[in-house]
């Protein structure tokens, strides 16, 4: 038998958690895991842009042939406006590119081949935590892995730990950094903070690929791009991976793309042409659907004003739930303890509840989020916060 010694693997946490919510009973259930964010009716909608530029696709496309290696080029100029800011003097010098991955993660992917292919010998630094696929990414592409700390135990953001971990990292070492909504902390570096970093960045020749995963989630799309625009502004190079599931609300389509800036359009296209070839052999062409939506919605004003305000309604919307989850535990004498809640960003939250705490959670009131203490805050129900609070103030006791 060929297949006989493998053995099998436990599942992927995270969607162990799906299946577990979708077989509860409960009618009082709350799904605080899986990172999608939900509406008011607990449904992860389609955004009112995104279908109108479905529409219009589906009564104009005249082909389904390929997509070239580095996928749609419209998309690809636009999702680089979109990050980068449409005055970007590095767009104008054409140092900066866009190659179409399916997904952010597929972003993250090629950006892992290409270092251990291109700049053989790299290490990578991670913050400690960060979201446990970056581990396995960039451990299972042989790349020699790293960390420097983040969120201790005490549930506090340690930049001072993290400023002289990344002083110590060798020169020309990668280091990843999560340009806001940080997964799964939320907690993000201010603007002070990142200007620290980029200084111990420089003075240690090192390479940074931020991943930008949830633009427009935090404080704002524009707000959001700040960390990115000032790096590529003070280095000559840069990685950023760039993810259209959130904002766009493309989940399942896997549309993102990887940035390259360079110090040169001539170094720029050598590497894109290194790019190319690796996705060639990873994917061939990418996914076509998603990216023409986005290059739909980014290419009409109108669709892209329409875009704009669901994508700050959103926004709107988990801040609303992080100040209202604090405001619900103030009753039961919590509101402090929890009171960083209200200050983190993006969809998740380092609650500082145990893994023990998780589980009578779960077991006692069907409320469901990962193991760390990481919630999806996008998935709380407003109109049964202090039903969430009171659980976990049970728990707590």
């Amino acid at each position: 038998m060929h297949f006989g010694a493998i053995a099998r693997v436990p599942g992927d946490p995270i969607l162990g958690l799906m299946e577990a919510y979708a077989n509860d009973p409960s009618p009082h259930k709350f799904d605080l895991g899986v990172g999608v964010f939900k509406d008011a009716q607990g449904l992860t909608p389609v955004p009112a842009a995104v279908k109108q530029a479905e529409q219009r696709l589906l009564d104009s496309q005249t082909s389904k042939s390929y997509v070239g290696g580095h996928g749609d080029v419209a998309f690809g100029q636009l999702i680089t406006r979109l990050v980068m800011g449409d005055d970007a003097p590095l767009i104008a010098a054409a140092r900066v590119g866009a190659t179409q991955t399916p997904g952010g993660t597929g972003a993250l992917r090629l950006a892992a081949e290409f270092l251990r292919q291109c700049l053989p010998g790299r290490g990578i630094w991670l913050s400690d935590p960060t979201w446990p696929i970056h581990e396995t990414i960039f451990a299972s592409a042989g790349l020699q892995v790293g960390h420097y700390p983040y969120v201790g135990a005490d549930n506090r953001l340690n930049v001072a730990g993290m400023l002289a971990s990344l002083e110590a990292a060798p020169k020309g070492d990668v280091v990843l950094l999560h340009a806001c909504c940080h997964n799964p902390t939320g907690f993000d570096l201010s603007q002070h903070d990142w200007q620290a970093v980029l200084e111990v960045v420089k003075r240690r020749e090192l390479l940074p690929l931020i991943d930008f995963a949830y633009q427009g989630f935090g404080d704002g799309l524009q707000e959001d791009a700040w960390a990115v625009r000032l790096f590529a502004a003070e280095l000559p190079e840069l990685l950023i991976t760039s993810s259209c599931s959130k904002n766009f609300g493309l989940y399942r389509e896997r549309t993102g793309a990887l940035l390259v800036c360079a110090d040169t359009a001539e170094r720029l296209q050598n590497v894109r042409s290194q790019l190319a070839l690796l996705a060639r052999n990873l994917w061939s062409t990418p996914p076509d659907h998603g990216a023409a939506v986005v290059a739909t919605i980014l290419g009409d004003a109108a669709l892209k004003r329409l875009w704009v305000e669901e994508v700050e309604a959103m926004r709107q919307r988990i801040a609303t739930l992080r100040i209202g989850l604090v405001e619900a535990l103030e009753p039961h004498g919590l509101s402090e303890r929890f009171a960083h809640i209200a200050e983190q960003r993006g969809m998740f939250s380092y609650t500082g509840l145990s893994p023990q705490q998780v589980a009578q959670l779960r077991e006692r009131h069907s409320v469901y989020m990962v193991g760390t203490g990481r919630a999806n805050i996008a998935g709380a129900d407003a109109s049964r916060l202090q039903v969430l609070a009171a659980a976990i103030a049970d728990v707590c006791r």
